[in-house]
């Protein structure tokens, strides 16, 4: 497979989404993806989602530094598998390279599912809206996920060379929306008082404590910055990527931080009445707020078109990544059927078989709205409990290696943390064991089987099966990278 390489940062399009080419679609729109305005605000209200919110930055910001620095040690695509590879004991390595795979698996093929889901329930609000006699069916949003992964699969396959073109031009649209609708929010609605916003902690779980409430409710905020560290996987084809990985990864955290919490304030205090966003029957309920912010149905309707747009745009993206993610992983003998899952098409150079099963991962997921009220909620605590998992190991593993190797044998990148290595990683670790307890969270107290979390049952499910393959084959073939670390 030839990878085109690429030689700087500025190629990366860091801002919020680093993707230029169809290798480089990893980030598409993670930094911006719009809010699920619900949860939290059912969960904390609008003074848990403010005060919150920097605390999020701040872990998400010492996850980031701590990667930032493994992957400028270590700058290979398989991620935090390969870092755990390398880091952990060696008696240990295979195992732990293997269980961090099976994570990632988890973590990119939720991902991409849960923009997916996320899309269509914006097209059913943006059809309710516009036709009040339309009556949405719950199948309605799973038949239009499968339309939008079909779409993704068609750019991702056949329109795999325009890819680029649709990806700046989404970019662009990223950029523009983002000041179109902050600045209509700003010019046009009403605000309110500053003590409904800073002042107006919401238990709507009926939680035992507010605190518990502000913890489940901040799940949303957490999955808003999911896939930040997506450069990492597109490490061989970047040249000088022990430097460009890391300042990319860096910059889009930070540029994603100071935005999003922009947007999070603006909101607040412009969306009016916190009853009516809670009691909206809208699929998408921030096209309530829009509603009354506009006073007009169409204007709602184009500013939520602009965020539908470019969540596509990047759940196109999600799914190129999630489907390398899983090829990458294939290639090391990781799943079953890596012969097949491997495989490149000679003519189009692209993972083909690892994009459809990405995309049959995708269609399946979206059956779980057949029977949940809280499909998205499921999705996104799956991929949270998947990708702070996957940290939790490698930070681990590199936080052993700090206080058992000297230095000098460590062989560290162009970005290193120095002195400060231990507390950022121990402070990482700390928040990364906090959002992944909660990530299996209900919503509510009270948990039947349409609110309970299910993301509980498929991540150790798929767990426990991914065991299941180690003990019958994996643990013969699967061979992870290597590299000797000397602890004298």
């Amino acid at each position: 497979m030839n990878f085109q390489r690429h030689n700087n940062i500025l190629e990366l399009n860091i801002s919020h989404n680093i993707s230029n080419t169809s290798d480089e679609h990893t980030l598409a729109h993670f930094g911006k993806r719009q809010h699920m305005i619900q949860p939290f605000l059912f969960n904390g209200g609008p003074t848990g989602a403010i005060t919150t919110y920097p605390i999020i930055s701040a872990g998400v910001f010492a996850q980031i530094l701590v990667m930032a620095e493994l992957s400028s040690m270590i700058p290979l695509s398989g991620g935090q598998y390969n870092w755990v590879a390398i880091l952990s004991p060696p008696s240990l390595s295979n195992l732990l390279s293997y269980s961090t795979g099976w994570i990632l698996v988890i973590a990119w093929q939720s991902a991409s599912a849960s923009v997916v889901w996320l899309c269509s329930q914006m097209i059913i609000a943006l059809a309710s809206v516009n036709n009040p006699e339309y009556s949405s069916k719950i199948w309605h949003s799973t038949l239009i996920s499968f339309a939008i992964v079909a779409l993704g699969v068609l750019v991702n396959t056949y329109l795999g060379r325009i890819f680029p073109t649709l990806e700046s031009l989404a970019f662009i649209l990223h950029v523009v929306g983002f000041f179109v609708v902050l600045i209509v929010m700003i010019y046009l609605a009403p605000k309110a008082d500053s003590s409904l916003v800073f002042n107006n902690f919401l238990n709507g779980g009926d939680f035992p404590n507010d605190a518990q409430s502000v913890l489940v409710g901040i799940m949303p905020s957490m999955y808003s910055f999911i896939g930040v560290d997506a450069a990492t996987h597109i490490a061989e084809e970047i040249e000088n990527s022990a430097r460009v990985i890391p300042r990319a990864m860096i910059m889009t955290v930070m540029i994603h931080a100071i935005t999003a919490y922009a947007m999070m304030i603006a909101v607040m205090f412009c969306m009016g009445s916190v009853d009516n966003v809670l009691t909206s029957t809208l699929s998408f309920p921030i096209i309530t707020v829009f509603e009354g912010i506009t006073d007009s149905p169409k204007g709602a309707s184009v500013l939520v078109a602009i965020i539908t747009v470019m969540t596509i745009s990047g759940s196109i993206g999600l799914l190129a990544t999630a489907s390398r993610m899983l090829w990458a992983f294939a290639r090391e003998d990781g799943v079953p059927f890596s012969s097949h899952i491997s495989r490149i098409e000679p003519h189009t150079a692209l993972p083909v078989y690892a994009i459809s099963i990405t995309a049959c991962v995708s269609m399946l997921l979206a059956l779980i709205g057949l029977s949940s009220t809280t499909t998205l909620n499921v999705l996104s605590g799956l991929t949270i409990a998947g990708f702070y998992s996957g940290f939790i190991l490698s930070a681990s593993m590199m936080l052993w290696r700090r206080l058992t190797t000297p230095d000098t044998n460590i062989p560290w990148g162009p970005f290193r943390l120095g002195k400060l290595g231990v507390p950022v990683t121990v402070f990482a670790l700390a928040y990364s064991f906090i959002g992944w307890l909660f990530s299996f969270w209900p919503s509510v107290a009270v948990v039947s089987v349409k609110t309970f979390n299910w993301s509980l049952v498929v991540y150790f499910g798929v767990m426990f099966l991914a065991m299941g393959w180690w003990a019958v084959r994996a643990r013969k073939t699967y061979k992870g990278p290597k590299m000797e670390i000397s602890s004298h």
